[in-house]
Order: C-alpha cells, then structure tokens, then sequence
C-alpha cells in the first residue's frame, strides 16, 4: 500500500542519520548538482550562446525545449523496466550516457550539434532524478524524508552558489564550450564514488509481481491517486519552464544588468537557497507538507507577478527580488517531494517516479517551447511579452494548490514503515 504522508508533528524527535545515509545522501546531492547544473546552465548561458551560434529565441528554446522531450521520452520508456533492476546499476548507466552527451555539448560548434547534443544528453540526464528520488525513498523513512528532500534539492542551490558563477567565470574568461567540460569532469568523480561506496539498492526487487514491462507500467499509472500526482507535477512544472530558460536574458536586457555582473545575481541566491532548503525540510517534517506548500506559493506569486514586470533596476534590487522569489519555489519543491515519495508502494516506486519525471520534462519541455514563441526580441534588444509567462506560473500555482489539498484531503493515514 503507498505510504501516506505525515499531516501531523511526529511524536518524537526523528532518529539521526546513520553514516551510510550520510554518505548516501552527500553522493546523491552530487548527482542531482551535476545534472541540475548542467540543465541550468544553459539558461545564463544564452546570453553568450544566442548571439555565438546565431540562434534566435525559437531555436534557444527548442535547444532547451529538446532535452526535456527526450528526457521525458526516457522516463516512458524506462518506467516498466525501472523496478526490475539493481537502483544503483540503473543509476550508473544513466549516469554515464548523460556525461557522454555532456561531454558532446562542450564539443558542439552549431545549433544543429547542439541540438543533437542535447538531445542525448536529455536521453539519459532525464533519467537521473527519478532513480535519485526512488534511492532516497527505499534508504529513508518517512519521518525523515523532509530533511532528505531538502538536503537533495539543496543540489540545486549548490549548482548556483558553486557551479553557476564558476560556469559563468569560464565562459566569461573563455567560451561557453568551457563549463560543460568543467561538469564531465566532476561528474566523473561522483560517478567513481557511487561505483566504489554505494551498497545495491534491491530490496524492491523481492516485491515483484508483474509478469511484463508493460503490465507493471499499465498497473503503475492506472491507479487515481498516482494520475492525480502527475497532474500537479505537470502543472507545477509548465510555470518554472516559462521563465527560466530566458531569466538571463531578461535580466541583461529588460534590467540593465550587466553580463558581467550575472554570477553574482546567481551567487548570492544560491548561498541563501542552501539554508533555504534544508530549514523548509525540517519545516516539512514538523508541520506538514500542505501548510509549508500553500506558504511558499503565496511567496511565489507575489514574486512572480513583480519579477517578470521589473524595468531597470539596481543590482541589489534584482538579488533582493531572486532571493525571495526562489525561497517561494523551493517552499513548494520540498515539501511536494515529500508527497510524492510517499504516494507509490515500494515494488512500483521505480515505475512511478520515472513516469512522473517522465510528465516533469515533457511539460517543461512544452512549456519552454511555448514561451520560445511569446517571448520575443523587440526592435529595442529588450525581451517583450515576458510577464505572460509569469501569469502562466501564477495560475498553475494557484490550480496545484487545490489539487494538492485535495491529494492530502482524500490521504488514508498509515503506520510508517
């Protein structure tokens, strides 16, 4: 049966980590912090290659628009096989196709390399997240999933504070190729440390009862609660999608900040969304995943509504701006995480996170195509249309809010495993 989440303070203080989970959960955020970085950077990144490789607006966002399609494609296409195997075999294959095609994007010399490059990279990177969140869940008890789910997302700050600004230093003081093959390399060191430490996750693999691929796909998204999941994963993933592949652009053009300014902007943010993280999973474990969700959409919005209309401004101004805006998004991140690792039953956990990765990236993938076509260049250099998407974000937000009450409403509280 799948786990229901906490709605109430736990009784006791959760247990601390064992050193395995320590270490589990420090090589798990090296992955997600290679493979975040690796999609986030090429949102800064398209103020260098746009005007490098020729590009306009329509092909940056298909360029982006295409590693979430065939990351998406991958999580469809894996999901049946994905709880039939070792996680930690699964999670280095994968691993290893997304630094090969990372490896091409540092390589690539025209928009149709980089496309293709992107393609691949998205093949196997799209992968990633949902064999990470699965390990997390198998290894951690509820009671001790918030701290888990902040600690990995806290990757994704990481991948700002450290990866974006160096990123950023090497394609300033050299070309934009210069980061992507930065990342090979340190995603080879975390690779060796998951072949080298990392025990099998398999235990899933005892709980079989599916025959086919196919049947424990079929049986895995046929279920009303699962289906209900992945409409709020895809809601709450069309809004981000809209504005990030273009917030470098924006800042640059419709800001008046200067390019070589950019990596403070991402620094800064990401030095506070590593405090951010963690303290909205400890929230999470002790109030609930609902209460933290609605507090942090509220945030979003108000945020939203006045980033995506700012004219020129102060640096600090826009800091201030990100800041708050990203303790908005990761308030609704984490706690979501939360929910949704505790919804399918351990044998289909495999199938279910890779199908909702799998929805993740083809609605950003949508989502990014989409906004390629509302936001255009003016005859000025500024980006126009830009608060469009941003109404896209507040509306998906305030949809997601209800379905997520309704998911935790319609919640049959159980005994943590």
């Amino acid at each position: 049966m799948p786990e229901a989440t906490q709605a109430l303070p736990p009784a006791a203080p959760p247990r601390a980590f064992t050193p395995y989970q320590r270490f589990a959960t420090g090589v798990l955020t090296m992955l997600q912090f290679s493979v975040i970085l690796d999609f986030m950077i090429m949102s800064p990144l398209g103020a260098m290659i746009m005007p490098a490789l020729s590009m306009t607006t329509q092909q940056f966002g298909l360029v982006v628009s295409a590693y979430a399609f065939s990351a998406g494609a991958a999580g469809l296409l894996t999901a049946g096989f994905a709880d039939r195997f070792d996680r930690k075999k699964l999670l280095l294959f994968f691993y290893g196709g997304f630094l090969l095609g990372t490896l091409w994007c540092g390589l690539a010399t025209s928009f149709e390399s980089l496309l293709a490059a992107r393609i691949v990279t998205g093949l196997f990177g799209g992968v990633i997240g949902s064999i990470v969140m699965a390990i997390a869940a198998d290894l951690f008890e509820p009671a001790l999933r918030g701290r888990v789910m902040g600690l990995l997302q806290g990757g994704f700050a990481a991948s700002q504070v450290l990866g974006l600004p160096f990123g950023l230093y090497l394609a300033t003081h050299g070309d934009w190729h210069a980061p992507f093959l930065a990342l090979v390399a340190f995603g080879i060191v975390g690779g060796g440390l998951i072949a080298w430490r990392m025990k099998p996750v398999n235990a899933h693999l005892a709980l079989q009862t599916d025959r086919s691929a196919f049947a424990h796909l079929l049986h895995t998204v046929a279920q009303r609660r699962h289906l209900h999941a992945f409409a709020i994963t895809a809601l709450l993933t069309t809004g981000g999608f809209m504005i990030m592949p273009f917030a470098s652009a924006f800042s640059v053009r419709n800001v008046g900040i200067d390019l070589e300014h950019l990596p403070i902007v991402y620094l800064i943010t990401g030095i506070s969304t590593m405090f951010v993280a963690p303290l909205v999973g400890r929230l999470t474990d002790r109030l609930g995943a609902l209460p933290v969700f609605l507090t942090g959409s509220a945030i979003t919005i108000a945020m939203v509504a006045i980033y995506t209309r700012l004219g020129p401004s102060s640096l600090t101004t826009l800091i201030v701006i990100n800041v708050i805006m990203f303790a908005g998004i990761f308030s609704r991140m984490v706690p979501w995480q939360v929910v949704v690792s505790g919804i399918p039953a351990p044998e289909q956990r495999g199938a279910f996170t890779a199908v909702n990765a799998a929805l993740q990236q083809l609605a950003g993938g949508l989502a990014a195509l989409v906004s390629g076509h509302i936001v255009t260049i003016g005859a000025d250099g500024r980006l126009a249309h830009f608060p469009w998407v941003g109404n896209v974000l507040i509306v998906t937000t305030l949809i997601v809010c209800v379905l997520l009450w309704q998911l935790q409403k319609n919640a049959k509280p159980q005994t943590p495993r």
